[in-house]
């Protein structure tokens, strides 16, 4: 008993665990100061919204700020899930049996039947975004969606699908994202002020390759790991 007492009054003890508990404290007090003496302004900014609404290219106010007022924020979010790939992919391989089991019938039946009309209900999201609620977020996870309900199905060919092909879906986002961004920089000498007239055009060309890498995302982080025939490994041999 005393050498069980001893080990765990050791553990406690730990210098390590000491600086981090430390550390942790000391940033939860100094976020709880700075939130109790931050001056919060009472305006709403939803007047600005409006008055720069007919500039943004889209009639809806959501779309307008995520990707127009504060594409900085959502450009970093579309990079996050990216990396987000990477790091799962830089892991392990994904985990598929070696011998799937065939669906039921009803499973079937029920995946060629959903499959095309989430993936068609996916793109009216991103495009009726525009006006009212959706845009790439939305109509990427029911992409997403219908990716993991072939998942689950175990469809034979879901394995097989070329790396190379997922990369290219995966980049579309960000790249089509960034390219625009830099597109503007050029044009209007500001890094993602889209060009008078070509607003609407630019947002929903973001908006759908973003959809595109968001779906494919989610598929990827459920799938838990790189494709079978990953490049990377191609390339150690």
């Amino acid at each position: 008993m005393r050498r069980y007492s001893t080990h765990n009054k050791r553990k406690r003890l730990n210098p390590v665990l000491l600086l981090v508990l430390l550390l942790t404290a000391s940033l939860t007090i100094l976020l709880g100061r700075a939130i109790l003496t931050t001056d919060y302004q009472t305006e709403r900014l939803g007047d600005d919204v409006a008055q720069f609404q007919k500039l943004s290219g889209v009639e809806s106010p959501v779309t307008a700020v995520l990707l127009n007022f504060r594409g900085y924020d959502t450009l970093l979010e579309v990079m996050v899930l990216l990396m987000a790939v990477v790091g799962v992919w830089s892991l392990t391989q994904a985990p598929f049996p070696g011998k799937p089991i065939e669906p039921g019938p009803v499973q079937l039946a029920v995946v060629r039947l959903l499959t095309p009309l989430m993936v068609l209900f996916a793109f009216y999201l991103v495009w009726k975004g525009s006006s009212l609620a959706g845009g790439a977020f939305q109509g990427g996870a029911v992409l997403g969606g219908a990716c993991v309900l072939m998942l689950v199905s175990e469809l034979p060919w879901i394995k097989n699908i070329p790396s190379r092909h997922l990369r290219i879906g995966l980049l579309a986002g960000p790249f089509v994202f960034l390219g625009t961004a830099i597109l503007c920089l050029i044009l209007e000498g500001t890094f993602l002020a889209y060009p008078q007239g070509w607003a609407g055009s630019l947002l929903l060309l973001i908006e759908t390759a973003c959809a595109v890498s968001i779906g494919l995302t989610l598929a990827c982080l459920f799938a838990g790991g790189r494709p079978k025939d990953d490049l990377s490994r191609g390339r150690k041999r």
